[in-house]
C-alpha cells in the first residue's frame, strides 16, 4: 500500500465504487451456475483493486522521488544516534 493518507483512501474508495458492482455481478452469476463468466467478473473486480493498490503510475513517481530526497536530507533522531 504505497499511498497512505486521505488521497490513498479516496482513490481506493473510487476504485471500489466500480469494482464492487462487478464483483457482485460475478457472485450472482456464480450462484446461478454460470461458473466461467461469474469467475471472470470476480477476477476482474479483484484485479481492479489489486492493481490500483500496488501498480506504480506516473503520478506516483514525483511523490516517490520527493520521499527519497527528504529521507536522505533529513535524519530522524534514531538515525542520528547510530
Amino acid at each position: 500500500m504505497s499511498k497512505p493518507g486521505i488521497m490513498g483512501t479516496i482513490q481506493l474508495a473510487a476504485t471500489l465504487v466500480f469494482a464492487l458492482p462487478i464483483g457482485l455481478l460475478g457472485v450472482q452469476m456464480l450462484l446461478d451456475g454460470k461458473m466461467l463468466v461469474g469467475g471472470a467478473f470476480v477476477a476482474v473486480a479483484v484485479l481492479m483493486v489489486v492493481l490500483e493498490e500496488y501498480l506504480t503510475t506516473p503520478t506516483d513517481i514525483p511523490s516517490s522521488v520527493a520521499e527519497k530526497a527528504v529521507g536522505k536530507a533529513v535524519k530522524t533522531p534514531e538515525e542520528e544516534k547510530e
